[in-house]
C-alpha cells in the first residue's frame, strides 16, 4: 500500500485525526492561542488532503475491478482468491495494486463483503447474459460463481 498511496498514509490520516480532536478538545475548555489555531488549520488541511487522496485511489480501484473480473478466466473461484493467488500480476496490471495493497484494504475493512458479493454476482450474471445474447458461451459447463469471498451454485 505504501507504493500506491505513499508512505504510511493511513497512519498519517489517523494521527492527524487524533491531533485535530486533541486541539479541538483544548478549545472547548479555553480559547485557543493563535499558534494553536494555525496548527489546527494546518492539521485539518493535511488531513483533508490525505483523505481525498485515499478516496481518489479507492474510486480508481473500484472502477477497475469490473475490468479485472472480465479479463480473468477464473469464474468459479472467489474474487479474493483470484486477486491474491491466481492472477496477482493481472490484478497489478489492471488496478495498479499489489496483493499486499489488497490485503491491507481488506484488513482496514474498506470492503463491505455483503455488498461486494452482491456486486460480483450481478456482474457475473450480466456478463453471462450479455455473452449468451450474442451466441457466445465462454464458460461452458460453469456450475458455480465465485463471488467476492464465497462461491454459489448457478441455477439452471
Amino acid at each position: 500500500m505504501t507504493r500506491w498511496l505513499g508512505d504510511n498514509i493511513i497512519e498519517t490520516i489517523i494521527n492527524k485525526s487524533d491531533k485535530i480532536k486533541e486541539i479541538k478538545e483544548k478549545g472547548k475548555s479555553r480559547d485557543l492561542s493563535d499558534k494553536e489555531k494555525k496548527e489546527l488549520s494546518e492539521e485539518e488541511k493535511e488531513y483533508k488532503s490525505k483523505r481525498k487522496l485515499v478516496q481518489e485511489k479507492l474510486i480508481k480501484f473500484a472502477t477497475r475491478i469490473p475490468a479485472f473480473m472480465y479479463l480473468t478466466d477464473f469464474r468459479e473461484n472467489t474474487l479474493q482468491d483470484v486477486i491474491t493467488k491466481l492472477e496477482p500480476d493481472l490484478f497489478l496490471t489492471v488496478t495498479g495494486l499489489t496483493v499486499k495493497d489488497f490485503h491491507l484494504l481488506v484488513q482496514l475493512r474498506v470492503f463491505n463483503t455483503e455488498h461486494m458479493n452482491q456486486a460480483v454476482f450481478a456482474f457475473r450474471r450480466y456478463e453471462d447474459a450479455s455473452l449468451r445474447y450474442t451466441g457466445i458461451d465462454s464458460h461452458e459447463g460453469l456450475s458455480h460463481y465465485g463471488l467476492f469471498n464465497t462461491v454459489v451454485a448457478i441455477e439452471k
